[in-house]
């Protein structure tokens, strides 16, 4: 008979979420992958409740990590390292539950402690004890310490100076808004209702939420909640999108009987959305991952839409284009997604300087490889989830200069022909359009 190793998060069939936690943001600091990837794997044994709360200490934890960095640092004399790095990331998560969580303290630490147990460190669970102890001991006195230090900005060096030179007057509410956890937005999908009808739809079900000043498809809600509380979600009547990513669809301005081009289009918020403003169109949505066409076939299955999906690199059409032409491209571009950095906090340890540069040469690539494929007379929308110039207004007036026929076309009545949002506390991430017409 084979005995099978009991799981080293798991001891007598309950899990350590701590623990789990530990590993998650492990896989982060030390592999180089996004939670988005590590997350979904190890949520898949926990309930609903422990899978809501595995999230709020990951992305708690990376939100705030160079402040518990700090704590730790002034809490121990030396570091962990080494087999014992695990239990750093646990002290993290420890900390981070006695700051910003309503859990008791009291059960906070003792299931940090036992956190060492299901990392199968026994003769580590003094030290957790201890150093949680004492963080109790000095809160107070090391919470107001730290709100002098660099630390308390939450980012890190190289991108809080790119911030502040790109936004000398706005780095701060930007940073600000960073550290936040983010609004949930809606799309209503209009094939079905208006948005002042779905407003009443869940005013009706008991969800207080806000319209949009300036995108016709978008609600705030008041407080998130789960999509299965939402009225007609599995049959396609909202989405979850965030206000500023709605913002392409009315600038690209989509119409029926027209070939459209949805490029790096996983995972489909914006394919679908341009079938809703266009059912009759003929969309192609092209993605460089194939996991991620997955989602893109899953939200045209729930809202009932059909779209060519194709696999394929931007910076080479001709493999997956089949000779067409298109009325219209949206190019959402590959970016450093610093616009959304409080949805994914892990971008903050994730990136490299040296990143932007690069990200910025293969958006270079991709919109002189597509911009062949766009009908004379057609439109194209340029943009990144970002908030860096160098991927965004300098990425499109190098490319003007490059393209005579590029003809920028003004986006709102003040006759500005690209708009950067920034990330608002209850507004929209930050994200960057542009409107290019082929002459």
């Amino acid at each position: 008979m084979t005995v099978t190793e009991p799981s080293p998060i798991m001891k007598n069939n309950k899990y350590n979420l701590r623990a789990i936690a530990a590993n998650a943001i492990a896989q982060v600091l030390d592999k180089g992958q996004s939670l988005s990837n590590v997350l979904p794997e190890m949520q898949k044994p926990l309930s609903d409740k422990d899978r809501s709360l595995i999230q709020e200490l990951c992305f708690g934890t990376l939100r705030v990590l160079p402040e518990l960095e700090w704590y730790i640092h002034r809490l121990m004399d030396k570091p962990l390292t080494g087999k014992q790095r695990p239990l750093h990331y646990l002290l993290l998560v420890g900390l981070y539950q006695l700051l910003y969580t309503r859990i008791p303290a009291h059960a906070a630490v003792a299931e940090t402690v036992n956190g060492a147990l299901a990392l199968k460190r026994p003769q580590m669970k003094g030290l957790i004890n201890g150093v949680m102890r004492e963080f109790q001991r000095q809160q107070q006195a090391l919470t107001e310490q730290q709100q002098h230090e660099k630390s308390r900005y939450q980012h890190p060096s190289w991108l809080l100076q790119r911030i502040q030179d790109a936004y000398p007057e706005q780095w701060q509410q930007i940073v600000e808004a960073n550290n936040q956890k983010p609004p949930m937005w809606l799309r209503v999908n209009r094939q079905h209702h208006s948005r002042d009808a779905y407003l009443a739809l869940l005013q009706h079900a008991g969800i207080d939420a806000h319209p949009h000043a300036d995108y016709t498809d978008a609600l705030r809600l008041t407080t998130p909640c789960p999509v299965t509380l939402l009225p007609g979600f599995s049959e396609g009547w909202a989405t979850v999108q965030d206000a500023s990513a709605q913002g392409c669809i009315p600038l690209l301005a989509p119409e029926n009987g027209e070939n459209i081009l949805d490029l790096c289009a996983a995972p489909g918020g914006k394919t679908t959305h341009i079938l809703e403003a266009a059912p009759d169109a003929t969309v192609t949505a092209v993605d460089i991952d194939e996991n991620r066409l997955k989602r893109i076939n899953e939200n045209l299955t729930r809202l009932g839409q059909r779209a060519k999906v194709r696999l394929g690199d931007g910076r080479d059409p001709l493999s997956w284009c089949d000779g067409e032409f298109y009325d219209r491209i949206l190019l959402d571009a590959p970016c450093s997604a610093t616009g959304v950095i409080r949805r994914h906090p892990d971008i903050k340890w994730l990136r490299r300087s040296d990143d932007i540069n690069e990200l910025a040469a293969l958006q270079r690539e991709i919109l002189d490889a597509v911009w062949p494929r766009l009908k004379p007379g057609g439109t194209l929308i340029y943009a990144t989830c970002s908030i860096l110039p160098e991927e965004n207004r300098l990425q499109i007036e190098e490319f003007i200069k490059r393209h005579p026929d590029a003809v920028p076309v003004a986006i709102d009545d003040s006759g500005a022909t690209y708009r950067q949002n920034l990330p608002e506390l209850e507004g929209g991430d930050g994200f960057f359009y542009a409107k290019l017409t082929k002459a």
